[in-house]
């Protein structure tokens, strides 16, 4: 049996032959073939993941076997039909494709579809159509719990049974259920279809096969949003200062090494250890990498989560790599995690940057599984509804870095508000390679230059020439909470407090 390492490789082996050979299979009209010979002897798939992402419109391809998670995802156009069964995360953030699957389909299938059409004739896991915003998904066969969760558009027709929570959170869209249905839950209303709706919905299905019968229900948003509140993130990085290991200190004249690069080969090197994020992109001449959800440029990484993976193939293209939000996206287990990197890794450009996404809380895991699946960067969101404090982080984040981590692949973390020099410096001494933070509204470059002589200012004091020797060392906690929670020696005591050292 093949290993995990096998797949992944075989799974990237395919899809980089893939553009290629849909040229040739556009030119000629005809169907690409995954699965067979030459000759047209069967050669079933086993377990290959995120094979054929980003399909462009008019290719046609037909599989068969087994495939893992995100197959045909990020679809813009083609045709895709597989016999046999697929793993989760069937066609997850469909922007277009045709897909078609003759059997059993995992969890989340349609995952953030917006447009489009997949039909599975044999039933799926949980949470089919969840995030989805637009496009058809048909399920012939029972579906497990959450069909359509959290869906705001888009059509979803199951004839089958479905398990509880249907529609759970959804904002709108409808689920049309020709079999069993249980109560759904709140914010959620089932209703029958009128005669309008029923004649047009089937005039879409066009398949005789898959007709909707007059006494099916559906269940539509009744307009209700709730949100649970969780707690913030409690003080910021004040109640620490940086203090010198000697009594050397540089010229404030000195030129500082502050560059930290980014992934091994070619390499993506942030001027100062601080990678902005501004959501919508950088209007201006700035000349610094960001972190961005909308218009990456080539030096900016773009973050994937559950509201933009529908264009996650035009995004990672023009972008020096990618960071995966997974508190967004429902749970990846390993193989998922492979799929959607196989997936993504083929569709940007050679020697994009892999950046994992994961609340503080979580940060062993994180660091893990990034160092497990080669990502670049691993990143730990400090407010991540656990409350957890700047300081109290500080040796959650190091200590694993330190732990789990290794050379190759570094640690970040994302703090909730605009840094200054000092929280980088603060970060950089606890084995935290940069920082992610939202800039200012405005003047974003008058704010990176500020901070850029700021911390060289830190550095010339501290008689260091590069942020590279900044260590805990150099920190103190100014009061007993501070130095409770993050091990730092305690300012005047000169050391850390006793229970650090207990067993």
């Amino acid at each position: 049996m093949a290993t995990i390492e096998e797949v992944v490789a075989s799974s990237m082996s395919i899809n980089s032959r893939l553009p290629a050979q849909l040229e040739k299979a556009l030119e000629r009209n005809i169907v690409l073939r995954i699965g067979w010979t030459t000759n047209g002897d069967p050669v079933p798939k086993d377990g290959e993941m995120g094979l054929c992402p980003n399909l462009p419109a008019g290719s046609k391809v037909r599989s068969l076997g087994y495939l893992g998670s995100f197959t045909a995802a990020f679809g813009q156009g083609g045709s895709f039909t597989h016999q046999g069964d697929v793993g989760s995360f069937l066609g997850a953030g469909n922007n277009g494709n045709k897909i078609t699957c003759e059997r059993t389909a995992g969890n989340c299938a349609g995952f953030g579809q917006k447009s489009g059409r997949i039909i599975i004739l044999d039933g799926t896991g949980d949470d089919a159509g969840a995030r989805m915003s637009g496009g058809l998904l048909v399920i012939r066969g029972d579906s497990g719990i959450r069909i359509g969760g959290g869906m705001s558009g888009g059509d979803i027709v199951v004839h089958g049974d479905v398990g509880g929570d249907p529609g759970a959170g959804m904002t709108g869209g409808r689920i049309i259920i020709n079999g069993r249905c249980p109560t759904p839950p709140p914010g959620v209303t089932l209703r029958t279809l009128d005669k309008d709706e029923l004649k047009k919905i089937n005039k879409e299905l066009g398949d005789e096969e898959l007709q909707v019968p007059a006494d099916a229900v559906c269940l539509v948003s009744d307009g209700t949003i709730s949100e649970g509140i969780m707690a913030d993130c409690r003080d910021d990085l004040s109640g620490i200062s940086i203090i010198p290991m000697t009594t050397n200190h540089n010229p404030s004249y000195s030129t500082c090494d502050t560059v930290v690069l980014l992934g091994e080969e070619d390499s993506l090197a942030l001027p100062i250890p601080l990678l902005p994020y501004v959501p919508k992109g950088v209007q201006d001449d700035l000349f610094h990498p960001c972190l961005v959800k909308e218009n990456p440029r080539d030096c900016d990484i773009v973050i994937i989560d559950s509201d933009n993976i529908a264009s996650a193939a035009d995004l990672i293209k023009s972008a020096a790599g990618f960071a995966i939000d997974l508190d967004s996206l429902p749970r990846l287990d390993g193989a998922a995690l492979d799929g959607l990197l196989v997936a993504l890794k083929c569709t940007a450009p050679a020697n994009s940057k892999v950046i994992l996404v994961r609340g503080v809380g979580q940060t062993a895991s994180l660091h893990t599984d990034s160092q497990h699946h080669g990502a670049d960067c691993a990143v730990s969101v400090l407010n991540d509804g656990s409350g957890i404090s700047a300081a109290a982080s500080l040796p959650m984040v190091g200590r694993s870095a330190a732990t789990n981590l290794e050379d190759g692949t570094i640690a970040s973390m994302w703090i909730p508000w605009s840094a200054t020099s000092e929280d980088l410096a603060i970060l950089c001494a606890s084995n935290v390679a940069f920082t992610i933070c939202p800039a200012p509204d405005e003047n974003i470059a008058g704010w990176i230059a500020q901070v850029t002589s700021g911390l060289s200012a830190h550095l010339n004091r501290l008689g260091l020439a590069s942020i590279d020797s900044l260590t805990r060392g150099n920190l103190r906690a100014f009061d007993q909470d501070t130095a409770a929670v993050s091990g730092l020696r305690l300012a005047g005591y000169d050391r850390p407090l006793p229970h650090w050292f207990a067993r």
